[in-house]
């Protein structure tokens, strides 16, 4: 019989120890996942640990080391459609990139089981628990702090609408006021927005504004004559 040839028990119990400890370290992991209710909870974190130390393994006990770090490349990259499947798009905001992060990390554990590395495969589950649980309350107190349009990087863009024959004139003018205020000027574009209308907008050079200084350019452009609003406004990055 053909197992009987393949057989060899020595292996054999470093795939079973391989194997355990994927099981007990995709556990740990995905228990964590399934308390906070996510998409790829306890099993599948299970299983990612665990299909990730055989292909590792099977690549290993076939054609040496060699070729177990190939696998691992292959894994590194596989695990990344299985990823993609986790993360949603609503809107504006995306969701899931911290449970894909995660199942890579689940990956990354399996192949240390599976290459016999039990001890760098705890730790990383350790760095991988701590990652989820310990940061959580930093990433909390990050997010109620309010943010400061000063220390923003974005693309900030300066707008106005005038009459077409007062074109050329609020044009210079916008560029000298925003130049006074210390805010170079990269781009003048002119749209047209009407038979007897044109929007001229300005991009800074800047990637952070303070909003008063804005304002009072936009508010002395707004009392010209010819232009009929003036406004400003920032994308971020």
């Amino acid at each position: 019989m053909k197992f009987l040839q393949t057989f060899d028990l020595y292996p054999f119990l470093d795939t079973l120890v391989a194997f355990v400890a994927a099981f007990v370290l995709g556990t740990l992991i995905g228990a964590e996942r399934q308390y906070r209710q996510r998409t790829a909870g306890l099993r599948t974190n299970v299983l990612v640990a665990v299909g990730a130390a055989a292909f590792v393994d099977l690549g290993q006990r076939v054609a040496g080391t060699s070729e177990a770090v190939r696998v691992i490349s292959y894994v590194v990259s596989g695990i990344g459609f299985l990823g993609a499947g986790v993360i949603m798009k609503e809107g504006m905001n995306v969701r899931g990139l911290n449970t894909a992060a995660t199942l890579w990390c689940s990956a990354a554990v399996g192949c240390c089981a599976g290459t016999n590395m039990i001890a760098e495969a705890t730790l990383l589950t350790t760095f991988v628990l701590a990652g989820n649980t310990l940061l959580r309350p930093l990433v909390n107190m990050i997010n109620r702090i309010p943010i400061d349009d000063r220390a923003t990087e974005a693309t900030y863009e300066v707008s106005i609408i005038s009459d077409r024959a007062a074109m050329p004139q609020m044009r210079d003018l916008l560029v000298e006021r925003l130049e006074e205020a210390n805010y170079p000027v990269s781009d003048v574009e002119i749209a047209d927005r009407g038979d007897e209308t044109v929007e001229i907008v300005a991009t800074l050079v800047s990637t952070a504004v303070n909003p008063h200084e804005i304002e009072a350019v936009t508010a002395f452009l707004e009392k010209q004559k010819g232009v009929s609003n003036a406004t400003w406004d920032g994308s971020i990055d």
